[in-house]
């Protein structure tokens, strides 16, 4: 009997520092079919990236450390990083203009409807 290969499922890194925020979207992108990784901070994001670059990056606006604004700019600074598309997550309501300008392909507001948010995520990676 012949073994199907299975295609490996796209890679979503979710930043955020609220653990309730990160299990839902966690969640949601998973039983849609996508393998989730999530990170409490930047920080923790930046080494996840480096270890094995995701498909995607969704992460919220503001958090310790290092905002994600400044995760944004540091991973359109590098080359291995620079094209992975980042979508950012806020209750702010003045991100949109900046969100562009840094390089994010877009921006959803908490708190985040599961369609909506799959709707964003379906745009740049597809479960495999």
């Amino acid at each position: 009997m012949a073994r199907r290969r299975t295609k490996p499922k796209a890679r979503i890194l979710v930043v955020d520092d609220d653990k309730s925020m990160l299990e839902l979207l966690k969640l949601h992108l998973s039983n849609a079919g996508y393998d989730v990784v999530t990170a409490e901070d930047a920080v923790v994001a930046g080494r996840h990236v480096f270890e094995a670059a995701p498909d995607l990056i969704i992460a919220d606006v503001s958090m310790p450390y290092m905002d994600g604004y400044e995760l944004v700019r540091a991973l359109k600074a590098d080359s291995a990083t620079r094209d992975i598309p980042v979508v950012f997550l806020t209750s702010r309501e003045d991100v949109a203009d900046y969100a562009k300008q840094l390089g994010a392909v877009a921006y959803l507001h908490k708190p985040v409807s599961a369609d909506r948010l799959l709707e964003i995520v379906a745009l740049y990676v597809t479960p495999r």
